[in-house]
């Protein structure tokens, strides 16, 4: 039975200490083969009057936006065109790589890059999955999109998987990988719908 004890500065709120305890569990189960019921993590409340390092006082590190939630509220933000909404969310350098390995900065190069490929696209998301590494968090979400392509055919059930690399809160990287080439060129070549 892992038992893990996290000692925090008084001061974070129930939610940010639900997200540590949660994936604390995760990250024991990630090595250990336990089930999630038998990690016990203990959050434990130290007085800041009580704490100094380098002979200073100091105070405790702000609460990191959910980085899941971050995505799905970009990839909400792009689909409704709320681009600058959806650039807040980006960190200074952000790149992106799509299908084709099309490498892109701005999200204004994606819309223009996108125009001639398809009238919109929409995701239905079947799960985020958050995974912390050693200098950023990343976000891996799939599902399946639909949409029109240019001449106004429907398409749908077309399989997609995003990964996003989070740093400080910021989104500083997008990879895209889906099927809609391969969906594309059957449609072409048959002249059936997708």
């Amino acid at each position: 039975m892992p038992i893990v004890t996290v000692q925090l500065l008084e001061g974070y709120d129930e939610s940010a200490k639900g997200r540590l305890g949660r994936a604390f569990t995760d990250a024991v189960r990630s090595v250990i083969d336990a089930p999630p019921e038998v990690v016990t993590v203990i959050v434990q409340d130290l007085p800041r009057d009580g704490y100094m390092r380098g002979r200073t006082r100091r105070q405790p590190g702000p609460v990191l936006p959910d980085a899941a939630e971050t995505v799905r509220a970009f990839l909400g933000e792009m689909e409704a065109r709320e681009l600058d909404a959806a650039r807040a969310r980006l960190a200074e350098g952000f790149e992106m790589t799509f299908p084709g390995g099309v490498r892109m900065r701005t999200l204004d190069e994606l819309v223009a890059w996108a125009r001639p490929r398809y009238r919109f696209v929409r995701k239905t998301y079947e799960r985020f999955d958050t995974a912390p590494a050693e200098t950023e968090t990343l976000v891996y979400c799939f599902g399946t999109l639909a949409g029109e392509w240019p001449d106004g055919t429907a398409f749908s059930g077309i399989r997609f998987i995003d990964r996003f690399a989070l740093s400080g809160g910021k989104i500083v990287r997008q990879d895209v990988w889906n099927d809609i080439a391969e969906v594309k060129a059957t449609v072409s070549t048959t002249g059936a719908s997708a």
